[in-house]
């Protein structure tokens, strides 16, 4: 991915839980590096409740891309769906990564 074309549109923030067989089959895993291959920072975690909850920032496009892989998974994993939330960019995280405190 060439974060480079990402590079000039404005920043945003993309909160989704993932329900259906996300824990247990890489999913944090991808799901860290497919936001670091985007340039996205933030964080990724399970719950309690069998799902996982991660939290981006980065430009919108990128998100986009971010989102599409949340909804396909990885490759053992089987995503029922995908809850959003749009949100505008705080700038607290400088890098993507797994949360084990969730």
């Amino acid at each position: 991915m060439d974060e480079s074309k990402h590079a000039e549109q404005p920043m945003a923030r993309l909160h989704a839980i993932v329900h259906g067989r996300v824990q247990g089959v890489n999913f944090r895993y991808y799901t860290m590096m497919t936001a670091q291959q985007l340039g996205l920072s933030g964080w990724v975690a399970n719950r309690w409740d069998g799902t996982v909850e991660t939290v981006a920032e980065g430009p919108r496009d990128a998100l986009t891309e971010f989102l599409a892989f949340l909804h396909k998974g990885s490759p053992s994993a089987f995503v029922q769906r995908v809850d959003e939330r749009w949100e505008a960019a705080t700038g607290e995280f400088t890098r993507f990564r797994v949360r084990y405190d969730r």
